[in-house]
C-alpha cells in the first residue's frame, strides 16, 4: 500500500502524514496491515473516517450504511488511493444485513478481524413528554441493537479465529443524563452495557471488546444538536467539536495490543492525556 498517496474527501486529506507520531503510524501500521475490517455507519463523518484510517494502515475495508450511492464515493476514494474496500448496503437495525455485512467481509478478504460498531442517530431531539414513540424506537433500534446485531454476527467468526477487536462508538451520553437526549442517553448507556458484557464473555477467547467515547465531534450530528437549541451541548461553540479523523486514529490505535488494557471499557479522548498518547496534541 502507498501510504504517501494523498486525495481529499469531505475538504480531508486522505492519507494524512502522521508528522511527529509517524513512528506511531508506522507501528500501528505493522499490526494491522493484511487484516479486514467492517466500520457501520461508514457513509459520513466518524465511519467513512474511520474506515479511510484502517485502509490507510492496510486493513482491508468493509463500508456499510444504509446509502450504498455514498458508500461507494467512499469505498472510490480508498481505492483510488491504493487502499482495499467494498461497499455493501446495511441497516443495523436489521440482523439479516448485519450478518450479510460479515459474510460480504469473508468472501472479500477471506476474514474479519476488526468490527467497528458506528452507526448511531440522535434525531429526533425531544423531551420526553414531547416524543415521538415510533422515532423513539427507532433509535433504539439503531443504536442499541444494531451494536447487539454487530456482536452477534461477528464473534462467532472471530471466535473461529481465536482473535479480533471490536470498537462500539460510544459517548460521555452513556454515563450522564442530558435534556432532550432520553433515546441517545439511554441506548448509549445500554451499549456500553453490551461492551462490557461482550468483553467479560469472550475476553478469554483472544476477543478484545472495547468503547471510545470521543466527545463532541464535527459532523452532521453536531449540526442536528445546535438546531435543536435544547441542553448545553446545542450552544457550544463549533470551534470546540474535534475533526473525525482524531476519532478515527483512535480507532485504529484501540485495535493494537498497545491498548488492550482498555478492553471492556470506554477508552475517552475527551482528555489532554488520551490525546497526548495518541499524539493528536503536544
Amino acid at each position: 500500500m502507498k501510504s504517501a498517496v494523498t486525495g481529499t474527501l469531505l475538504g480531508r486529506v486522505l492519507w494524512p502524514a502522521y508528522g511527529k507520531t509517524e513512528n506511531m503510524g508506522k507501528r500501528v501500521m505493522q499490526e494491522l496491515a493484511g487484516k479486514a475490517a467492517i466500520v457501520t455507519g461508514a457513509s459520513r463523518g466518524i465511519g467513512a473516517a474511520a474506515a479511510i484510517e484502517l485502509a490507510r494502515h492496510g486493513v482491508g475495508v468493509v463500508l456499510a450504511a444504509r446509502s450504498l450511492e455514498k458508500l461507494e464515493a467512499v469505498a472510490g476514494e480508498i481505492r483510488g488511493a491504493g487502499g482495499a474496500a467494498s461497499a455493501i448496503a446495511c441497516d443495523v437495525s436489521r440482523y439479516s444485513d448485519v450478518a450479510a455485512a460479515v459474510e460480504h467481509c469473508q468472501s472479500r478478504f477471506g476474514r474479519l478481524d476488526i468490527l467497528v460498531n458506528n452507526a448511531g442517530v440522535i434525531d429526533p431531539i425531544a423531551r420526553l413528554a414531547d416524543s415521538d414513540p415510533e422515532a423513539w424506537d427507532r433509535v433504539v433500534d439503531i443504536n442499541f441493537k444494531g451494536v447487539y446485531h454487530g456482536l452477534r454476527a461477528a464473534i462467532p467468526v472471530m471466535e473461529v479465529r481465536g482473535s479480533g477487536v471490536i470498537v462500539n462508538i460510544s459517548s460521555g451520553a452513556a454515563s450522564g443524563a442530558m435534556e432532550g437526549w432520553s433515546h441517545y442517553c439511554s441506548t448509549k448507556a445500554a451499549a456500553l452495557s453490551l461492551t462490557r458484557c461482550a468483553a467479560k464473555e469472550y475476553g478469554d477467547k483472544g476477543i478484545r471488546v472495547m468503547g471510545l467515547s470521543p466527545g463532541t465531534v464535527a459532523t452532521d450530528m453536531q449540526t442536528a444538536i445546535r438546531t435543536s437549541g435544547i441542553n448545553p451541548v446545542s450552544q457550544l461553540d463549533p470551534s470546540v467539536h474535534i475533526p473525525a479523523d482524531w476519532v478515527a486514529r483512535a480507532v485504529a490505535w484501540l485495535c493494537t495490543e498497545d491498548a488492550a488494557e482498555f478492553a471492556g471499557t470506554d477508552f475517552s479522548l475527551k482528555s489532554d492525556e488520551s490525546r497526548r498518547r495518541l499524539g493528536l496534541i503536544n
